[in-house]
Formats: C-alpha cells, sequence, structure tokens
C-alpha cells in the first residue's frame, strides 16, 4: 500500500508540471492526448478538410476536439467534413461529432457504427483504444493484440483508396506480430512515438497507410 500511494503521488507530480497537461488547459483540450495527435498529424499529413473520419476509443474526447479544429468549417458553420467517434464510456459532446457509446468488440455495436457509414469508405481510422490492464503480462499481451486486431480488422473492410489507420497500442509480448500482421495489409507501416507521449510510457503509435486490398483491385 505504501509503494501504491508513493507512486500515485509521484505520477500526480509529474501530472501538475507536466507541460502539455498545462498547455491542454490553456487550449481548452480535454486532456494532453491532442498533442500526440497533432504531432503525428503534422509529420505526415493526416487529417484534410471534406473527409470521413471515424475514431474508435474517443472519451474523453481530446483526439475529436483536435479533428474538429484540423477539418474547420465551412461559410455556414457546418463542419468540413465528417466525424464519428465511440467509446466504451460516456464522452461528452463535441460539436460536429456523431458518438456513440458501446463496446466495439461486440458486432451489434459495430453494426450500428457500420449503419452510420450508410456504405460510403472512410479516409483515416485513428484508435485511441486501451484495455484495461490486470497485472498479468500474457493476459495483457493479448487485450493489446486483440483491439490492435480490431482495429484493423474495421479499417480493412472500410477505408477507401487512399485511407490511413492510426492505432495506440503498447510494447508488448505480441508487438513485433501486431506490426507483421498490418504490414500484410498495409504498402506502408510506421512506428511512432510523439514528444506528448511520455519516455518512460510502453505506448506506441502505429501509422498504417497505402491498403493492399484496394491496389489489388485496382
Amino acid at each position: 500500500m505504501i509503494k501504491k500511494n508513493r507512486s500515485n503521488k509521484r505520477w500526480l507530480q509529474e501530472h501538475l508540471h507536466d507541460p502539455f497537461v498545462k498547455q491542454a488547459q490553456k487550449d481548452n483540450f480535454r486532456s494532453r492526448a491532442a498533442y500526440k495527435l497533432q504531432e503525428i498529424d503534422q509529420d505526415h499529413r493526416l487529417v484534410h478538410p471534406g473527409q470521413l473520419i471515424v475514431e474508435l476509443g474517443s472519451a474523453p474526447g481530446a483526439w475529436s476536439q483536435y479533428v474538429v479544429r484540423r477539418l474547420g468549417s465551412d461559410a455556414s458553420g457546418a463542419l468540413r467534413g465528417q466525424v464519428i467517434a465511440l467509446d466504451l464510456l460516456p464522452m461528452e459532446p463535441v460539436d460536429g461529432v456523431q458518438f456513440l457509446q458501446g463496446d466495439f468488440r461486440e458486432p451489434e455495436v459495430l453494426q450500428r457504427l457500420e449503419a452510420l457509414l450508410g456504405g460510403r469508405r472512410v479516409d483515416l481510422v485513428l484508435s485511441d483504444m486501451a484495455p484495461n490492464l490486470s497485472g498479468i503480462a500474457s493476459a495483457d499481451a493479448a487485450r493489446v493484440e486483440h483491439l490492435a486486431d480490431l482495429a484493423l480488422d474495421f479499417a480493412v473492410n472500410w477505408l477507401g483508396d487512399d485511407g490511413a489507420l492510426l492505432i495506440k497500442t503498447f510494447h508488448s509480448g505480441f508487438f513485433s506480430q501486431i506490426v507483421a500482421r498490418y504490414k500484410q495489409h498495409f504498402g506502408s507501416v510506421r512506428t511512432l512515438k510523439p514528444k506528448a507521449s511520455r519516455e518512460r510510457s510502453a505506448e506506441v503509435f502505429v501509422l498504417a497507410r497505402q491498403p493492399k486490398a484496394h491496389a489489388a483491385e485496382s
């Protein structure tokens, strides 16, 4: 218990002095996670006006906020694009974002999401999904791999020819398998560690582009 309390206190001190936390408060972002996506977007030009974007694991909504700001509005005030966000947890509304609450692992929830797409191809899939960790390394690694596979399956089925998939995942026993599986379906797969991702964190981002299935069909 003492060790846990010390760990919590250390995390709180780190959080309070984190420059990205302070910047998020100034920029009115719901979490510092917005700057992870911002850096990746600036480096790789993922978000463009007119896109249809699906975000998996969207709560509390910082990525949704960033995407909406990047898409911008037309003269009538309408969002220049469409954003559909999904999470198991509730999320406070973000103007311009269609939000679905539900477990992406359940077929019924996936069907609701697909119904919103109306058969249209997606330009960008973002996944910030993270599993509840048990502390058992093998079980946690399997959960991480499962979420990566779910995002991949959705992207393979719904991305357009020039679509991209960006996921947050974690270095674990299955990380190399995750990357290898993504390379089976995309011509370009890169692993990224933005500055806003804490160095001691095991999180890493995988950016996949050039869907191979579409290239084979053309």
